[in-house]
């Protein structure tokens, strides 16, 4: 039996029981700001299930796109997205932190591609974690 996406239970947002910091925060972030759905069903669709750490490179991009102004007018808020990931980032939580981190942070464009003024748009938790991972941006 073939299933889609929004039929597989870890698709849907919203939470679920048991589920580790980091899907939740996958979650959380595709229930806050819709507009990650469609890629969110494309990544379960694709992987099997949620991995947090490789569904945020989507969402570096897109929010970045966003910060650009290249995405359609149904594009991702960057200032949304930032927004959620500061708040997330507040709350201390070791698997949170470590997708924010890693995956969002640590992939945001370098210093000589474009996009990379959006570091200056950081809230202050995520901008001191930034400089702390990249201290030449």
């Amino acid at each position: 039996m073939t299933t889609t996406p929004s039929e597989t239970p870890s698709a849907l947002p919203g939470g679920t029981p048991g589920a580790t910091p980091s899907v939740q925060l996958v979650s959380d972030l595709v229930t806050r700001i819709p507009e990650f759905r469609d890629v969110y069903e494309t990544h379960v669709f694709h992987q099997g299930g949620v991995l947090p750490h490789v569904f945020f490179w989507d969402v570096v991009q897109d929010t970045v796109r966003s910060f650009l102004g290249e995405g359609p007018a149904t594009a991702v808020d960057w200032r949304r997205t930032l927004d959620f990931l500061e708040e997330q980032s507040c709350r201390g939580v070791v698997g949170i932190d470590e997708v924010i981190v890693t995956s969002f942070l640590g992939d945001l464009p370098s210093p000589q591609e474009p996009g990379h003024a959006i570091v200056e748009q950081l809230g202050p938790v995520m901008a001191a974690k930034f400089v702390r991972i990249r201290p030449l941006g």
